[in-house]
């Protein structure tokens, strides 16, 4: 069985691909079964494992399989589902295998291979995703293993480390932005799109400068004003947007459509409303909810993810010594848990060794039973089934040992004493 993990993020693709490879919240639980099937298709053993994790800076696909060349068919999966062209997301893609894709799950897991350094919302991504798995039926063994050690490792890094310390959030970064284009927030109406746990960070983040005001558009009212009473905000649908957009001088939207919310079109009318009066726009969905022509107008400041990363680039120093830390405990438990899957793969081995000799035993044991019926001696019949044993128990190895040759004969003749140094 060998693990994989095949994917892209915002370090190897742009979010114009990231956004094409990306899978719906409601997606993912069909995507998984057509991993898993994906994979048997080329394992007829059907142990094969898939779990999918789809955030707004990264989209992999997570295997255990038995498969011919796992990796090549993970790759192809991904492509296949969502009908692109391989050859074109080929060089984006990374494909790890074994080690390899364990030390990345547990990267990925500790924030050390997120946009914003030592984040902490992507272990609850995680998490989701996972749990979306096994009700699927992608998780088995190997999977569920690899995710439990992963959040294990993460507990360990933030509470060993000061990787945390020295995180700057997505939702800080954009109030740095905004902070550009307006010199006061306070004097600003912001608009926040969508009701997940991004926007109610950004809104958190944004409350703390105290803007004139406070909404919260989303598909369910009841949801958006949950959120936008926490902020003594209000809220509104979404289907209201086009006809109010114009009021609001901060627009931060995170939602989990497939399909843009807001198009050049409305975004021009809005900016005519306003005459002109700039708009800071921040996209932080994946696939975007702006139309990305929105940034050619000149009175609108759009920025994608792909934008924050130089503003939350910050403190690297600090963070140095941190990630050092964090990156020698993750190798430690890589070797650990490529252990755990060593022994595993003799489990087969040790298993069928045991049936064998329960076999013998049970044959023996028989025979004893059948010559005390008889009344013969005791202690012959004793005698005899102790030699029966033994000679059967030795039978595979000596025959081994006459067979081999050449240096396969002298590694047997130097590993068999030691297999059967028993306690006496």
């Amino acid at each position: 069985m060998q693990l994989l993990a095949v994917g892209l993020n915002h370090t190897t693709a742009p979010v114009a691909l990231r956004e094409r490879l990306a899978f719906a919240p409601d997606q993912l639980a069909t995507a998984v079964a057509a991993a898993r099937n994906w994979f048997q298709r080329l394992d007829t053993r059907g142990s094969d494992e898939a779990a999918i994790l789809s955030t707004c800076n990264r989209t992999e696909l997570y295997a255990a399989s038995a498969a011919d060349n796992p990796l090549d068919a993970g790759a192809h999966f991904l492509a296949d589902f969502h009908k692109l062209n391989y050859s074109e997301l080929r060089p984006h893609l990374y494909m790890l295998p074994q080690h390899e894709a364990v030390r990345h799950t547990f990267r990925v897991a500790s924030g050390l291979d997120s946009m914003v350094l030592g984040e902490t919302q992507i272990l609850g991504q995680i998490k989701d995703a996972i749990r979306t798995a096994d009700e699927a039926g992608g998780l088995g063994t190997y999977l569920h293993q690899l995710f439990q050690r992963s959040f294990s490792v993460a507990k360990e890094v933030r509470s060993t480390t000061e990787i945390g310390a020295h995180s700057v959030s997505m939702a800080a970064a954009a109030v740095r932005l905004s902070q550009r284009i307006f010199d006061k927030i306070s004097q600003q109406n912001v608009l926040f799109i969508g009701a997940g746990e991004m926007i109610e960070l950004c809104a958190t983040h944004f409350a703390a400068q105290t803007p004139k005001s406070i909404t919260v558009a989303n598909r369910t009212l009841e949801r958006g004003e949950a959120l936008a009473h926490r902020f003594n905000g209000k809220a509104m649908r979404l289907a209201d947007l086009q006809h109010q957009l114009h009021q609001y001088d901060i627009l931060i939207s995170s939602t989990a459509s497939s399909l843009p919310l807001i198009g050049l079109g409305m975004v021009e009318r809005a900016i005519k409303a306003r005459r002109h009066k700039p708009m800071f726009m921040v996209d932080l969905a994946v696939p975007r909810d702006i139309e990305p022509e929105v940034a050619r107008l000149n009175d609108v400041f759009l920025y994608t993810v792909d934008d924050l990363a130089d503003v939350v680039q910050t403190g690297i120093e600090n963070r140095q010594a941190a990630v050092a830390q964090a990156e020698a405990i993750i190798e430690t438990r890589v070797q650990s848990f490529m252990h755990w899957v060593d022994d595993r793969a003799v489990v087969p081995v040790i298993q069928g060794l045991q049936e064998n000799g329960e076999a013998i035993r049970l044959a023996e044991l028989e025979r004893a039973r059948k010559l005390l019926a008889k009344g013969e001696d005791i202690d012959a019949v004793l005698e005899a089934l102790s030699k029966g044993l033994t000679a059967k128990f030795m039978h595979g190895p000596q025959q081994a040992l006459h067979r081999a040759q050449g240096e396969d004969r002298a590694q047997l003749a130097e590993l068999l004493p030691q297999l059967f140094r028993g306690r006496r």
